[in-house]
């Protein structure tokens, strides 16, 4: 985790070198180990630098080419160094920003697909006279950018870094404040500014005075399937594929740490990782976990103990509530830059700084691995629509010894309503006088920003895609990884995690590993009602079985709903309370009252989230208002 940033003018003049100061000084606590500045001509490259890796300890940024025609500035994690380094001919300790420009000159724009990792970078090409930018397959890396034609690009690891440029606009992007309300985070692209926005994952761009072009460099398929000749086989193949992926993510110049939640996740690269670290003398593993002492159903101690007890972990607890969902808002605001759909950022957010206090700079995260390694539910359906009577009764059957549900619930929901059409479906809301946003929890909106941005029939074509794609169990496992929530909420990690000067590292992300595991058929996902089963195989005498024979998880929802009040009461108060403000333009603020008296009596969790979400849009739009955004909303 670094930071990057840098600007092109295109009406021809020069890049300014107090420009790109004033970014990087935004972007400081990315890289408090060196910043470096370059500026020639129209275009000007900045980094922040923090050291993580052996090669990083060597490494200055932005760098060039030893003739001086390219330059490169980057946020990169490389890991299939030893591959590059024997095409390149490079040395094997070099850094990863060089082989990304090794890369480069050797493949131009089509580099991006030779690289493995977690990567955002920029390129100057004074022979071409053009930007070059690129971003990793799934957003792990952030890239912001600014482009006025004919005037300025300018790019960062985080919105701050952009508006540190006068020229920037600050104007509201009320799409996205509808967006956030419903949620309906599926666009890749834009952001809480109508004039910041993101290079979405897997894509690639490049700027000059004639132009923008972007496009992607890689998909995933969806039609790719691996048929092999035993349960043993794919077993097999997952665990070599799961093992590199925590391998070449454990390259750390300094203490290495991990989440340890106590769930299949997590535990199992624990597991894997401290095994690695013991073959090749690298100490033990630093553990970070969220306890909740004070709320049974939340408390996964008893799983956690049973992967600490295999030794090789230097385990470490931290208090899971704390300060509460809205108990560090002001940092978390000043961190995030916008509204952050992640009510439970509190978890992770004290993680990282019990991470920081022991010198971990790089922290393993076992985050959505439930999306990589389906559970692939909509299988049920499948068989239904196949007729395949007998093995939708043992399946549904095994789903309820191992999940304690009964199992008309578990055919009510996966197969009698996916199977039931989608003018039925609708009817039966209408009847029940539910609409397609109370359907996906959001009744906040005013009703006249409502209408104005057409929520309603936004909310119906999402879900009419989502219906779609889960057709068959390997078009839900695509949508599912391929969903705009994935980046939305890998950037919200990233910029948390940059805030304790942790970078985040995702084995579940890796691009072999997520390819393999949507080829999979999908009795490998699911089998006799064992969810996941390809990972539970392939982890046996790894992973402690008390873990892995585990048929579901904690409900982190007390630790939300319970940890909102407490310690964050007069916050709620001062701004859901008080006179309507701005936030007003945007909220229904008697549906926002009515949610936080039901809230205070209930303690139900889908009016904490309706006053999560209202009280941190609201403090938000405090703390950014400004005349133009203010002259834009009474003209609207």
């Amino acid at each position: 985790m670094s930071g990057i940033g840098g600007l092109l003018r295109l009406d021809g003049a020069a890049a300014a070198r107090s420009d790109a100061e004033r970014m990087l000084a935004r972007l400081a606590h990315r890289g408090p180990d060196g910043a470096g500045v370059w500026c020639v001509g129209t275009a000007g490259l900045g980094h922040r630098l923090l050291h993580t890796t052996p090669e990083s300890l060597r490494e200055r940024l932005p760098l060039a080419s030893p003739d001086g025609s390219l330059v490169l500035t980057a946020d990169a994690r490389i890991d299939n160094r030893a591959e590059l380094c024997s095409v390149l001919s490079a040395p094997s300790d070099v850094s990863d920003g060089e082989l990304i420009l090794r890369a480069y000159e050797r493949w131009g724009e089509r580099c991006p697909e030779h690289l493995l990792g977690d990567f955002a970078f920029a390129i100057w090409d004074a022979r071409r006279d053009i930007l070059f930018c690129a971003r990793d397959h799934f957003g792990v890396k952030a890239f912001y950018y600014h482009h006025a034609p004919g005037q300025l690009f300018c790019f960062a690891s985080e919105i701050k870094g952009l508006l540190a440029l006068a020229e920037v606009p600050r104007r509201l992007n009320e799409t996205r404040v509808a967006d956030y309300l419903v949620p309906l985070l599926e666009d890749k692209v834009i952001t809480f500014y109508e004039g910041i926005v993101r290079l979405p994952p897997a894509h690639r761009m490049t700027v000059s005075q004639q132009g923008m072009r972007i496009e992607p460099y890689w998909a995933l398929d969806p039609e790719r399937e691996i048929r092999m000749n035993s349960d043993e086989e794919y077993a097999e193949a997952f665990r070599e594929i799961f093992t590199e992926a925590v391998r070449c993510r454990l390259r750390s110049a300094f203490p290495m740490g991990s989440m340890l939640s106590g769930g299949l996740d997590s535990s199992s690269i624990v597991c894997i990782a401290r095994g690695l670290r013991a073959e090749n003398g690298g100490g033990s593993l630093h553990t970070f976990s969220a306890i909740f002492p004070d709320l049974p159903e939340c408390d996964e101690r008893e799983y956690i103990n049973a992967v600490v007890s295999g030794g090789g972990v230097a385990s470490h607890f931290v208090s899971g509530v704390e300060t509460g969902p809205l108990g560090d808002l002001d940092r978390m605001l000043d961190c995030e830059d916008e509204p952050f759909y992640a009510p439970n950022l509190f978890i992770p957010w004290a993680t990282y700084r019990a991470a920081r206090l022991h010198g971990v700079r790089a922290q393993l995260d076992g985050f959505d691995g439930d999306s990589t390694v389906a559970h692939s539910m909509v299988y049920l359906s499948e068989l239904a629509r196949g007729l395949r009577w007998a093995s939708l009764a043992r399946e549904v059957v095994g789903l309820s010894k191992r999940f304690s549900r009964s199992p008309w619930t578990i055919l009510a929901n996966h197969v009698a309503k996916p199977l039931t059409p989608q003018p039925l479906r609708k009817m039966w809301r209408s009847l029940r006088g539910r609409s397609e946003l109370s359907w996906m929890g959001s009744t906040i909106a005013n009703p006249t920003f409502e209408r104005r941005m057409r929520l309603r029939e936004r909310a119906t074509a999402l879900s009419r895609d989502h219906a779609r794609a889960a057709q068959t169990s390997r078009g839900d496992h695509h949508h599912r990884i391929t969903r705009g929530l994935m980046p939305f909420a890998l950037e919200v990690l990233d910029r948390a995690a940059a805030a304790f000067g942790i970078e985040p590292r995702y084995p579940f992300f890796d691009r072999r590993l997520i390819e393999f595991c949507l080829a999979l058929p999908a009795n490998q996902k699911l089998n006799r009602g064992w969810t996941r089963v390809v990972m539970r195989r392939a982890l046996v005498d790894i992973l402690p079985d008390r873990v892995r024979l585990r048929g579901g998880k904690a409900n982190l929802s007390p630790a939300f709903t319970k940890g909102l009040a407490g310690p964050n009461a007069q916050l709620l108060k001062s701004t859901l309370l008080s006179p309507p403000g701005i936030a007003a333009a945007y909220l229904d603020m008697g549906a926002v009252r009515k949610a936080y008296d039901h809230y205070c009596s209930e303690g139900a969790e889908s009016d904490a989230l309706a006053v999560w979400k209202a009280t941190t849009l609201a403090e938000w739009l405090r703390r950014t208002e400004r005349p133009e955004n203010e002259k834009r909303r009474v003209h609207a």
